[in-house]
């Protein structure tokens, strides 16, 4: 069962148009290089790397940074120690108004002294400004030094400016070490960003990046092991383009250049609607879909591969539905105060903070405020 299943993976038929084989791009001509499934394998060790990479370059590079423009990390109210509600947070972090009565009865403490509790302790996990300041940082350099990577040898190259060299002599197209060095990059890097999810920010397009990093690991590997990497290095390309200016404007925004903020999330909203929604669709696509059905024709790949490529141009849309919100306030409201897309912890939180909110409005307000400060004062939600 074993060998059939991986006879049916590893089709010849599914991989490459009629009369080409596997064999054909093991054995190149002398002094050629096709690319092989083996060698792009080495981005999934490189992903820790990368891992590792991103922690040094946060604490030796970008936290430095943040302390010259006077983002500090800030000390949390630290919530009192209780073993009881401890056990409750980590289960559900804003209880309903039946468990604060109950845990308020059996701890023998107001109503609001419970309430107030879950709000220091829930603030006590929110990310602090430097911790995002960080990790844009790291994400500005890497998508920046990526592009110029990118640009600087797909410039050269006649398939950035005619597609159709996309598709003649496919899939016996000898691979540049630029395009090797630029497939494995990107590849650990996305490798690492699926792993560092889990532990980084949570955000309100949480599942919707999960989509988009599986889908372009999967999108990557598979052009890469059918030799389509004339299209996948423009397809990288123009998607890192647009993320230089989502990051620098996150930046800005941490450090409180609400004007440069400002300016530069418009430009960034333009660079998205640019490439990702006119270069992506009608240059890229059009030729993976029009061109490559005229030069070599269909086959099961290409089947897969563009319907890969369209769950992207999907994401794409909803993103921008969300960016331009965002863009129009600032435009005629002066001020980004909120990135629906990746700017806000999670909209889980939002929920919490709203259902809290609801659960404070349905408790009675003592007359006094006597017990407050055994949990070390108030804070409040945001």
């Amino acid at each position: 069962m074993t060998a059939s299943m991986s006879a049916w993976i590893w089709s010849e038929r599914f991989w490459f148009p009629e009369n080409v084989t596997w064999v054909d791009l093991e054995h190149p001509p002398p002094g050629v290089e096709y690319p092989r499934l083996g060698h792009i394998l080495l981005a999934l060790p490189l992903a820790f790397a990368v891992l590792v990479l991103r922690l040094i370059f946060e604490r030796l590079v970008a936290k430095p940074c943040a302390y010259i423009l006077q983002i500090q990390a800030g000390l949390r109210r630290q919530a009192q120690p209780n073993a009881v509600l401890e056990r409750v947070y980590q289960s559900k972090t804003c209880p309903d108004l039946r468990q604060v009565e109950g845990l308020s009865k059996q701890l023998d403490w107001d109503v609001r002294k419970v309430q107030r509790w879950f709000r220091i302790r829930r603030n006590q996990d929110r990310p602090t400004i430097q911790k995002k300041f960080c990790e844009s940082m790291w994400r500005f350099t890497f998508y920046f030094g990526i592009f110029i990577y990118a640009i600087c040898h797909l410039w050269v190259s006649p398939w950035m400016w005619d597609t159709k060299q996309f598709w003649y002599n496919y899939p016996l197209q000898p691979l540049s070490p630029g395009q090797y060095t630029h497939y494995v990059a990107e590849l650990a890097f996305y490798w690492s960003l699926m792993f560092s999810q889990f532990t980084d920010i949570k955000r309100k397009d949480f599942l919707i990046m999960f989509v988009h990093h599986l889908a372009t690991i999967i999108l990557i590997t598979s052009s890469y092991a059918n030799n389509m990497v004339r299209a996948g290095t423009l397809v990288m390309c123009v998607h890192d383009a647009s993320d230089i200016f989502l990051e620098a404007a996150k930046l800005a925004n941490y450090a409180k250049y609400q004007r440069l903020c400002d300016a530069l999330f418009v430009v960034f909203s333009i660079s998205f609607f640019l490439t990702r929604l006119v270069i992506y669709p009608f240059w890229i696509i059009r030729s993976v879909l029009f061109e490559s059905w005229e030069i070599i024709g269909p086959y099961q790949a290409w089947w897969f591969l563009n319907g890969l490529l369209l769950v992207l141009q999907v994401l794409h849309i909803i993103w921008f539905y969300l960016i331009a919100r965002i863009a129009i306030k600032a435009v005629f409201k002066g001020k980004v105060s909120k990135d629906d897309r990746s700017d806000i912890e999670s909209s889980s939180d939002e929920e919490i903070n709203s259902n809290c909110s609801k659960t404070l409005s349905h408790i009675p307000k003592p007359k006094d405020n006597g017990d407050a400060g055994s949990l070390n004062g108030e804070t409040h939600d945001h």
